[in-house]
Parts: C-alpha cells; sequence; structure tokens
C-alpha cells in the first residue's frame, strides 16, 4: 500500500517551495476562543493558551473528553473558526498578517476529514460526481490523478465510482472522505475523530491508510480524538486537553508510559485494559 501511495504521489504536499526546512507547517502560540452566552452575555473560555507545533511530515494528536476544546482549538488553529487571542502561522505565514485572498488560499493547503463520513458527504451526488465538482473548482491541484487511480490508493474499487453515499458502508464513505482530501495535495490533515462510529476491524484499516498516506505525501497531520488508542497508532506528540487548556504534551510513548498528570492518567485507566489508576 505504501508503494502504492508513493507512486504518482501528489506533487506539492509536504513542506512545499518557499518554506524553510525549520519552520512548521503549523504553530499555535498562547491561542484563546472565547464564547458569549447571548442571553446573559457570560464569556466561556473555549480553549485557554493553548500552544503547539507540527512539523512537515509530523502527526500530532490533540486528546481528551467530550468538550474539551479539541476540535474548536483544530478549526481556530487552522483558520477556519473564530479566533479571541494568541498567534497562529500556517505555513510560515501569520494569520494576522494576511488578507481574506492569502487566507482563502491557504485554506485550499488544509484538508479536514470529519467523523462522520455520510454527513460530509453530499447525498445528491455520486462519487464521481464530488469528485468533478472538487476538480472544476481546483484544476491544477487535481489534476495528478485520475478518479480510478484515487480511489485505488485509498483501497477501493473504481466500481464505486457511481455509487452515492446511502451506498457505501460507513469504512468505504470515509475512505471516499480520505481520498477527497488527499486529491487537494494539502500540507496539513486535519482528522476530527475519524474512525469513531466505525467497527474496529475498520477502524484499523483507515488508521493505517491515514498513517500511510501522511508517510507517502509528506503532509502533517493533526489528529483530534478522544481515543488514546487511536492516538498512539498514528500520532508522534500527544497533547491532552481539558476545560479548554492542555494539562500535558510530548511524544506519544512519553505520555503514555510514563503520564505526569492525574487527568491523563485517568484517561489512560478508561482506556480497556488500562492499567493506570487515577489518583484519589
Amino acid at each position: 500500500m505504501a508503494e502504492m501511495l508513493k507512486r504518482g504521489s501528489p506533487a506539492g504536499a509536504g513542506r512545499g517551495p518557499g518554506i524553510p526546512e525549520d519552520v512548521p507547517v503549523l504553530a499555535v502560540d498562547g491561542l484563546v476562543v472565547e464564547h458569549r452566552n447571548r442571553t446573559t452575555g457570560e464569556v466561556f473560555r473555549a480553549v485557554d493558551g493553548v500552544c503547539l507545533r507540527i512539523g512537515a511530515g509530523e502527526s500530532a494528536a490533540v486528546v481528551g473528553e467530550s468538550g474539551s476544546g479539541k476540535t474548536t482549538l483544530a478549526m481556530a488553529a487552522t483558520g477556519l473558526g473564530p479566533r479571541s487571542g494568541g498567534e497562529i502561522e500556517l505555513l510560515g505565514h501569520s494569520l494576522d498578517a494576511i488578507g481574506r485572498r492569502r487566507l482563502r488560499e491557504l485554506r485550499r493547503e488544509v484538508q479536514i476529514v470529519f467523523q462522520d463520513p455520510h454527513g460530509s458527504l453530499d447525498s445528491r451526488q455520486s462519487v464521481r460526481s464530488g469528485l468533478r465538482e472538487l476538480r472544476g473548482l481546483q484544476r491544477e491541484r487535481t489534476a495528478w490523478i485520475d478518479d480510478a487511480g484515487l480511489l485505488e490508493r485509498v483501497r477501493l474499487s473504481p466500481d464505486l465510482l457511481d455509487r452515492y453515499p446511502h451506498q457505501l458502508s460507513g469504512g468505504q464513505a470515509q475512505r471516499v472522505c480520505i481520498a477527497r482530501a488527499l486529491l487537494m495535495r494539502p500540507r496539513l490533515i486535519v482528522a476530527d475523530e475519524p474512525t469513531s462510529g466505525l467497527d474496529v476491524s475498520v477502524q484499523a484499516d483507515v488508521l493505517e491508510l491515514l498513517r500511510e498516506v501522511r508517510e507517502s505525501t509528506g503532509a502533517a497531520m493533526l489528529m483530534i480524538s478522544h481515543d488514546l488508542a487511536v492516538v498512539r497508532a498514528v500520532c508522534d506528540t500527544a497533547h491532552v486537553m481539558r476545560h479548554g487548556r492542555v494539562v500535558e504534551s510530548g511524544p506519544c510513548e512519553t505520555v503514555f508510559t510514563s503520564p505526569a498528570d492525574d487527568y491523563t492518567r485517568e484517561l489512560l485507566a478508561a482506556m480497556p485494559g488500562g492499567r493506570w489508576r487515577a489518583r484519589r
């Protein structure tokens, strides 16, 4: 599979031209996202002073329970969601120093694989017509491969091109979403709970595919997940979030084998077969 992805890989993925080796694909410093209750006027801080960096070809995870601010962080960090404070550099460009047109151009370099693959696909479009629409919007970026070759790279038969989302299994639909992201030659892939709701065997296949896509194209990946086992299988580093703040971060193996924070221990203890017990 890895060799298949490397042959005819999307040129332009990874660091890309004009970006020095020491410049991360994504750099976030002191990110703050606040929401105001329209009725009471109360301000809720969903993301509170978060910092992270991802280099080309690297994979970082943001983990935590539901409501910890993971997805809000990912959307704000990539310029796809609101931000109240902090600094963000995407592909070496400060989001505060560029105009809307340049921001739209940079957003082409970021592709998102969402939690619900069927909800991400237009129910009125076949797989083929959905790809045709993308190609019409971004002709130069998508001309590197044909539809059949693209599906083969994500372990799908070209026979599925004329199927509609409701005719696809969850695993097939998620692989179509990965194919659509790969078609755009992204330099950063945001995977937001990409295996949630899939069968265990299908989860493993999708995770292996994401890992191979990252390694073969050089694209960076930001993984959002509540499942620490998923994170450990795919990512280099982990950032553990609780109530909008990162309480622990570091290499995945260090976080998993020598957790420093009680909350991380609680998450590990909740894993099937988890050996850590939370301190009381």
